[in-house]
Formats: C-alpha cells, structure tokens, sequence
C-alpha cells in the first residue's frame, strides 16, 4: 500500500485521475456498442410454412401467430442461427437457461413442444433432426431476409 501511495506523489501536476478513469469507462462503453453492433441479427427466418422474426420473439405459421412458449423459442432461435450444424445439448442447456443447473429432461420437454408445434416428422415434414446423446441440427432449408439495425 505504501509503494502505491509513494506513487501517486510522484503524479505530474496537472494530472487528472479523475478524468482519466472517467474517460476509460467512456471507452469502454463505445467500444461495447460498436461490437455489439457488429453482430445485427436478421429481420425474418423462413423455412417451410413458418416464419421467425427473432428480434419480436414472434413465430408465425402464414400470417397466424403460433403459441410457443419462450424457451422452446429460444432452442429454434439457436438452432436456426447454426443450421446445418450439430447444437450439442450442453450448448442448448446453457443458452436457454444461462447460470442455471437444469435436468437434461427440460431441454426434452421442450424440444418435444417445438417439435409438436412445427408438425416436424408429419406429412413429410422435417426440420430437426436429433443426434442420438449429442444435439439436434435443423436440417431445413431456410430462408433469411434482411437485417435490423
């Protein structure tokens, strides 16, 4: 402690530390924003008769509004986002429930509903595909329109 106080004697005159830790955080907050604007996510994901708008945390069937609570949303959000990619459960688990220790069984549960939801495996239909103990992939063709600001 007396090394750090024999320092800040040794301070320039004029130096204003206060300004300067001020200004660091003034930094920080501009660099977030800008990286947090790197990343806009689209407007409209299509795939078969559904549409996901993300950004409302709205899946519509046509023009209809499909009940869907939000977790199961955030699991189709999630795998829409890496189509075509195995998304492991872990990586389910600790997306849709961040901080959370959760049973392997509430990611079945409302993967089920998604599924229910989506009609997937019925009249030809196939969006998700499960790989036995590792994930899920959605295997749908999709079809993403512009991107927000």
């Amino acid at each position: 402690m007396r090394g750090f106080i024999g320092r800040l004697a040794y301070l320039e005159p004029g130096f204003d530390v206060e300004h300067t830790v001020h200004r660091r955080d003034v930094d920080k907050a501009i660099f977030e924003k800008r990286t947090e604007a790197a990343y806009a996510p689209p407007s409209k994901i299509s795939f078969g008769p559904f549409c996901l708008l993300p950004t409302q945390y709205l899946l519509l069937e046509g023009d209809r509004p499909v009940s869907l609570g939000s977790r199961a949303l955030e699991i189709l959000t999630a795998l829409l986002e890496r189509r075509g990619e195995l998304v492991s459960k872990q990586e389910l688990m600790a997306r849709v429930w961040p901080n959370l220790f959760v049973d392997a069984s509430n990611l079945t549960v409302h993967m089920s509903a998604l599924r229910r939801v989506l009609r997937d495996g019925r009249d030809g239909r196939r969006f998700i595909v499960n790989i036995r103990g590792r994930g899920y992939c959605f295997v749908a063709s999709v079809d993403v329109s512009g991107h927000e600001n």
